[in-house]
């Protein structure tokens, strides 16, 4: 009966969406029949418009597919059925596999549907828990016809499967971290067929007219690597580009970009892995990297040309080693729209985490600026975290005042390969000076420099412990039995190092170690944890893909000229306020994926609005930035939620 009942639905949903969707912006629904000026096999051949065997017979006739496909024509919920089926059988079947070859099927099966079939490859990946749109359904729509279905345009479908199957939850682990990163480790021998662009160094002087190479009139999104730094695995120079892919699925997903008007970008500057470079299969340029002005010259040169042709584009660094991280993002932000990833949206997801990490401790969000946090990693995500972090407490109520909190007062110890970095260490990286340990009342007495983790744990006794070593492990059973004795009666265990098999420890290890009152938070994801007394320890996953999605969308709806430290901050604000106290108590720092597009449209709407009064949005498409001056914070919501795109087939033909 419920199917009969959801079929009608959505019947209603395609009507609506064909008459009356919301203009173009990050990505709209149908407005009209699309006109296609290919036929046949070139359709099928062409993942945006092929619809497999949904073609319905007038599409067949007008465009000579009849005959190239089965009879039947199937709709668009029993395509999706019938791959959810496959993949489930695909799961039986690798029961008892090791976990990265189950991890590589699961990828390819996903990687040809997105080969073959665009549309329902991010249905597959954006399906939503049927209670958070409902929820949002009367929110997000004016229309009284959609009001009385009760469901919006990003709802269509969802009372088809009421066994409440969450597929981002389930898929993301597959086309983003951690399987990302073995597919980018295995990447030339996995390749099948080019998908974004490659800018190599070879292509100096010839970048501006490469660029119009790409077919999409229109780009909003890109997400652009050197594959000097993917995830913890090092350099896999041309191999980084399944980073900028499945970060783009992911923006695609989560904040409803439209597939048409994003790109994937490699710059091949050369690689300094030495098993590449001898590798047969390697695909990239067989030279070391560039480095000083000859590195600079090529990336200017794209940046030159992106903004050339796509000026509102927004431009995300991802995966720069530390050195060319903070180069390029000191370089461009204020010339472009652009941020970088591991620098700002790391340390977004970790700030949120941390102001959490407070409120479980039952203590006021005032009281962070006392927190002792030690940091594991010293290289661009860390020392993004630390200077979010700093930021944060200089903004805190009553820091304002002089010699409150200056840059005198260091709640920070950081730790690198060689230990503890105090002021005595020579060739200091000026990025890591301000937050190095020197002399005075507030130094720990007896820590030097080069201390060992265990050492500064046990003198410190923080509040909380952040790993971004890409050191798996090095959270062993000693630094979690040490940080038992931190002086927070809920201490916070942060292992965000990627893949999972770089996390600094698992949830396990420090349940186990530093007690059941301790909070879990780590990168890739990990399984909740049944404690002794039944309760559950949640292992939380403090993943960027919380922000860098809101992040983009808020920026490229409000048409921001660049992208600020107050918009960031806003993210991360946003996100840490969406846990409720009771969800804190019980050691729930970040919410689930499965909420991901509703944490989408709010951490938007909250960057939206602060590029509204910090005078940076010049507005977008229908938007001007008056309208988005005189929109409520409910509406702003609701205005970033109606732009976002949702997969459903387009009519290839005019029915007339």
């Amino acid at each position: 009966m419920w199917r009969h009942a959801a079929a009608r639905r959505s019947a209603q949903i395609r009507r609506l969406l064909s008459t009356s969707a919301p203009s173009a912006g990050a990505g709209a629904a149908v407005r009209g029949p699309c006109i296609v000026h290919k036929r046949g096999t070139d359709i099928l051949h062409d993942p945006w418009y092929n619809k497999d065997t949904a073609f319905p017979l007038t599409e067949r006739d007008r465009l000579g597919l009849r005959g190239l496909l089965p009879p039947r024509v199937m709709s668009f919920e029993q395509q999706y059925e019938r791959f959810i089926n496959s993949y489930h059988s695909l799961e039986h079947n690798t029961q008892g596999e090791p976990d990265s070859v189950v991890s590589l099927a699961k990828w390819r099966i996903l990687n040809r549907l997105h080969d073959r079939n665009e549309t329902l490859y991010y249905r597959v990946n954006s399906h939503c828990h049927t209670s958070h749109w409902l929820a949002c359904a009367c929110l997000f729509s004016h229309r009284k016809e959609v009001f009385d279905v009760c469901v919006c345009v990003w709802c269509y479908g969802l009372f088809l499967l009421q066994v409440l199957i969450d597929n981002i939850k389930d898929f993301a682990p597959i086309i983003y971290t951690p399987t990302v990163g073995l597919v980018c480790e295995n990447y030339s021998g996995l390749f099948r067929r080019p998908r974004g662009m490659y800018f190599s160094a070879k292509d100096k002087g010839e970048m501006m007219s490469m660029i119009y190479n790409w077919p999409a009139e229109k780009v909003d999104m890109i997400v652009v690597t050197d594959g000097s730094r993917i995830l913890g695995l090092g350099d896999l120079g041309v191999q980084g580009i399944g980073i900028p892919i499945g970060k783009l699925d992911v923006y695609v997903a989560a904040a409803g970009i439209n597939p048409q008007k994003v790109l994937p970008i490699m710059l091949d500057v050369g690689t300094n892995n030495e098993k590449l470079l001898e590798d047969k299969l390697y695909l990239g340029l067989r030279q070391p990297r560039l480095e000083g002005e000859e590195y600079l010259a090529v990336v200017d040169e794209f940046m030159e040309a992106v903004h050339a042709r796509w000026p509102k584009a927004i431009v995300q660094f991802e995966d720069f080693q530390m050195k060319w991280a903070f180069e390029t993002l000191q370089r461009y932000r204020s010339r472009f729209c652009m941020f970088n990833d591991d620098v700002q949206g790391t340390a977004g997801v970790a700030l949120a985490g941390l102001l959490g990490a407070v409120r479980a401790q039952g203590r006021p969000l005032a009281d962070f600026t006392k927190q002792k946090i030690v940091v594991v990693g010293a290289g661009s995500a860390g020392i993004g975290v630390l200077n979010m972090a700093k930021h944060a407490m200089l903004r805190m109520p009553g820091t304002h005042k002089i010699g409150e909190l200056g840059e005198g007062h260091n709640q920070f110890w950081v730790l690198d390969k060689d230990g503890l970095i105090t002021k005595s260490r020579k060739d200091l990286d000026p990025a890591v000076a301000r937050f190095a340990r020197g002399y005075g009342p507030e130094e720990v007495e007896d820590l030097h420099e080069g201390a060992s983790l265990v050492e500064v744990v046990k003198k410190v006794r923080p509040h909380v412990l952040l790993g971004l070593s890409g050191v798996g492990g090095i959270f062993n059973e000693e630094v979690l039995k040490a940080m038992k004795e931190s002086d927070s009666p809920c201490p916070a265990i942060f292992a965000m190092s990627n893949p999972t098999t770089k996390a600094e420890c698992t949830p396990e290890d420090v349940f186990k170690h530093v007690g059941e009152n301790a909070v879990f938070a780590s990168g890739s994801p990990f399984s909740n944890v049944t404690l002794s007394n039944g309760r559950k320890g949640y292992a939380n996953q403090a993943n960027n893909m919380y922000l860098f999605p809101g992040i983009g969308l808020g920026a490229l709806l409000s048409g921001a000229r660049h992208i600020s430290d107050g918009m960031l901050h806003a993210a991360a604000e946003c996100l840490a306020s969406y846990i409720t106290d009771d969800a804190i108590r019980k050691g729930i720092l970040f919410p689930s994926i499965s909420s991901i597009r509703h944490i989408t449209a709010r951490v938007g709407a909250a960057v939206a609005r602060a590029a509204v009064d910090e005078d940076l949005a010049e507005g977008c498409s229908d938007m001007d930035p008056r309208d988005l001056r005189s929109m409520s914070e409910s509406d702003t919501v609701d205005y970033v939620a109606r732009k976002m795109w949702y997969p459903v087939y387009s009519p290839l033909v005019n029915d007339k």
